[in-house]
C-alpha cells in the first residue's frame, strides 16, 4: 500500500446532516488501472472539481500505469487535497478484494468523504459495497463500458450483470458516459434510481490541427494491445491492401496483455516489416505520425481516442461499436461493422483515395460537431450536478420513510 500525496490539514467543511448536500464536496474517485481513457477521464474530472473548491482524493491500484502514470500523479497532486493511495486490486474477483474495501471505507471515513465516485467494474464495486463507519457518502458509478461489454449470454456476462444488479440497491448516481452503456445497464441490470448521460469531454486546446511529421507511417493504432479492440482484423485488412498493391506501413501504440500475440501474429502473416510498435505516449505527438488512425474495436463506450482524432480533424475510420457513432453523430454511417476485415479494407481506402477538398470538409465538419457536444467544462458541471441531484434524492427519500414509519 502506498500514498502518493499527503492528506490535506483542511477542516472538513460542509458535511452537513444526513442527505443534505453539503457546500463543498469531499469526492474520493476510486478506479483500478491509472491507465487509458478512464484515467485520463478522472484526471480531468478532478482537476475540474478541485479548481470549483472540492476536496478531491484518488485511491487505485498500486502494481498498474508503470512510469507514465507516476508523472501523471506528480502532476496532479497539487489538486488532490485527499490524496492519492494506492492499494492492489486484480482486474477479476480475488480475495484481496476484501482488504482493498478496507481500506478504502477507512480512507473515507479519515476523510470525510461525501461523495465515492466509483469508475470502470471494479472502482464500481468498491465505492458502493465499501462500508463507511459513521458517514453515508453519496455512491456515485460511471461504468466506462467494463462488464457491460461481455457478450450477452456468457457466464462471465450474466454473472457481471447479477452483480450489478444486486450494486445498484446501494448506487445513488449512475453516470454513464454513453447512450450506449445507458441502454446495456436497462436491458441487462434493470432500471437506474437516478441517472445522466455524462459524455467524455475534451478541451480546446485538442481542437487545433496537428502538424504531420515528415515520412509518416500510412495508418496508425493507438490503444490497448488486446483481441478485444480487434486488433486481428486491422492486420488482415493491412495484408490484404498490401496484396492488392498498396505499400502500407502501419505504426501500433499501445501496452496490453496480447502485446506478445499480436507481434508474433505479424511475424506470421509476414507483415514484419510492414508494423512497428511502440509504448503509450501522448496521443497528439503520435497522430502526426500517421496519415489514417484506425480504430477496429469490438466493444467501446465513448473512447478518448476517437475524439481526440476527431477533434483535431485527423483522418480515421472506426467501427460502429459502443458510444462510437454518439461520437459521429449524423457521420455515423461513415463507421464500419466489427469483425470485419474486408469492410475494414474498404473503408481505409476510401480514405486513402479521397479528394483532398472532401476530406477537408468532412473532417472540418466531424470536428465542430465534437466541439459543440464535448465539452469538458460541460462534462464536470454535468457530473457536480449529477452529485446534487443525488443529495436532492436522500432528502425528499428521508421525511417519505419517516411518515412511512409513522403511519405503520
Amino acid at each position: 500500500m502506498s500514498a502518493s500525496a499527503p492528506l490535506s490539514n483542511a477542516p472538513r467543511s460542509g458535511t452537513g446532516p444526513a442527505g443534505v448536500e453539503p457546500a463543498s464536496h469531499r469526492i474520493i474517485h476510486v478506479f483500478r488501472a491509472p491507465v487509458g481513457g478512464l484515467f485520463r477521464h478522472v484526471f480531468d474530472l478532478a482537476r475540474l472539481q478541485a479548481a470549483a473548491g472540492h476536496q478531491v482524493g484518488i485511491v487505485c491500484d498500486a502494481s498498474t500505469g508503470g512510469e507514465r502514470a507516476a508523472r501523471a500523479f506528480e502532476e496532479l497532486a497539487p489538486s488532490l487535497a485527499l490524496g492519492i493511495l494506492r492499494v492492489p486490486m486484480h482486474r477479476n474477483p480475488h480475495p484481496s478484494d476484501l482488504k482493498a474495501l478496507h481500506v478504502l471505507a477507512e480512507r473515507a471515513r479519515i476523510t470525510g468523504a461525501t461523495v465515492l465516485h466509483g469508475h470502470g467494474a471494479k472502482g464500481g464495486v468498491y465505492a458502493r459495497a465499501a462500508r463507511v463507519t459513521g458517514a453515508d457518502p453519496i455512491r456515485a458509478y460511471t461504468p466506462h463500458g467494463g462488464s457491460y461489454n461481455y457478450k450477452p449470454g456468457t457466464i462471465r456476462h450474466r454473472f457481471y450483470m447479477g452483480v450489478e444488479r444486486l450494486l445498484a440497491l446501494r448506487t445513488d448516481l449512475f453516470l454513464f458516459e454513453s447512450e450506449y452503456v445507458a441502454g446495456r445497464h436497462r436491458a441487462y441490470a434493470g432500471a437506474a434510481r437516478l441517472t445522466r448521460i455524462v459524455h467524455n469531454g475534451i478541451c480546446e486546446s485538442e481542437f487545433l490541427p496537428v502538424t504531420p511529421a515528415a515520412d509518416p507511417y500510412d495508418l496508425l493504432y493507438i490503444g490497448e494491445l488486446r483481441d478485444a479492440k480487434g486488433v486481428p482484423f486491422l492486420l488482415e485488412a493491412l495484408a490484404s491492401l498490401r496484396q492488392d498493391g498498396r505499400d502500407l506501413r502501419l505504426l501500433m501504440v499501445g501496452s496490453g496483455p496480447d502485446s506478445d500475440l499480436l507481434a508474433a501474429r505479424v511475424r506470421t502473416m509476414g507483415l514484419g516489416d510492414a508494423v512497428a510498435f511502440e509504448a503509450p505516449q501522448p496521443i497528439r505527438s503520435v497522430l502526426a505520425r500517421g496519415r489514417i488512425m484506425v480504430v477496429p474495436s469490438l466493444a467501446e463506450s465513448l473512447p478518448y481516442v476517437v475524439l481526440e482524432a476527431a477533434a483535431a480533424r485527423h483522418p480515421l475510420v472506426a467501427t460502429t461499436v459502443g458510444g462510437i457513432p454518439e461520437i459521429f453523430g449524423t457521420a455515423a454511417s461513415h463507421l464500419v461493422p466489427p469483425r470485419d476485415a474486408d469492410a475494414l479494407k474498404t473503408a481505409i481506402a476510401r480514405v486513402l483515395d479521397e479528394a483532398e477538398p472532401a476530406r477537408t470538409a468532412r473532417l472540418t465538419d466531424l470536428s465542430a460537431s465534437v466541439r459543440a457536444r464535448f465539452s469538458m467544462k460541460r462534462m464536470g458541471a454535468d457530473v457536480l450536478s449529477g452529485y446534487a441531484a443525488a443529495f436532492r434524492a436522500r432528502t425528499e427519500a428521508r421525511p417519505a420513510a419517516a411518515r412511512a414509519g409513522h403511519a405503520t
